[in-house]
């Protein structure tokens, strides 16, 4: 079989997809995905990480493959792997929850007394107005998924708060539904909070990735902070939680 023709990149995508770029070696590559840049296309996706993908492709025409994926508004770190055997190895890590992610989001209140804890509710997935949700899911749901989120407070005020997430499941939506069902979503999160009226886009951040790397070590890559959610924090008092 022959592998389709690739589509064109233009020289200016090529060098957009080369700044996202945290780490490259032979087995895989690290991306910075920046807020508002779908993984992957679909329905009203002009260009997707997946696109941009094309910059890194082999001379046979084979470019690295997505394991993972983050929501269009998440910004952070997305790992991809550059061959097959690099892929499935990294997919593995995932499917079988070997893949540890930290994530950075800004709240609103109510707030957790406490600093520390998890977040267990079970979640179904539902489609309303033709696009896709997750709901809190009532015992006995058909199509419920168990769901773990940990939780930490770094940084707090009255009314908003900083916290590093840290999922043990990765459903789809799962930190996104779980703080707004414990009272305390996302700013800017359309879906499940107040959407623009909280902020300009999801402040919600993938900070790290601790993952089994093909060569056989254990690896761990950070993305900073973007400025917009560095600059939202300090707005609302809670930069003293950022690094």
């Amino acid at each position: 079989m022959r592998n389709r023709p690739l589509p064109e990149l233009s020289a200016k995508d090529a060098d957009y997809a080369r700044s996202l770029v945290l780490h490259e070696d032979k087995s895989v590559i690290v991306f910075n995905k920046p807020a508002g840049l779908a993984v992957q296309g679909g329905g009203g996706v002009d260009r997707s990480l997946d696109d941009l993908l094309v910059a890194f492709a082999k001379s046979n025409g084979k470019k690295p493959r997505l394991v993972h994926r983050l929501d269009r508004g998440t910004s952070g770190v997305v790992i991809v792997g550059r061959t097959k055997p690099a892929t499935a190895f990294l997919s593995e890590e995932f499917a079988t929850r070997r893949a540890s992610k930290t994530y950075l989001a800004l709240v609103e209140g109510p707030l957790p007394q406490s600093d520390t804890g998890l977040m267990e509710q079970s979640l179904v997935r539902v489609e309303e107005g033709g696009r896709p949700r997750m709901i809190v899911a009532s015992p006995g749901r058909k199509g419920a998924q168990s769901a773990v989120t940990y939780w930490r407070v770094l940084a707090r005020t009255d009314t908003h708060a900083l916290m590093e997430l840290k999922p043990e499941t990765g459903r789809m939506h799962q930190i996104r539904i779980h703080l707004s069902a414990s009272g305390s979503p996302i700013l800017g999160d359309h879906l499940y909070g107040r959407g623009r009226k909280s902020a300009d886009r999801l402040m919600l951040h993938a900070a790290a990735l601790e993952i089994g790397h093909p060569d056989g070590n254990r690896v761990t890559y950070g993305a900073e902070v973007p400025d917009d959610f560095r600059a939202k924090a300090e707005v609302l008092g809670l930069h003293s939680g950022l690094k």
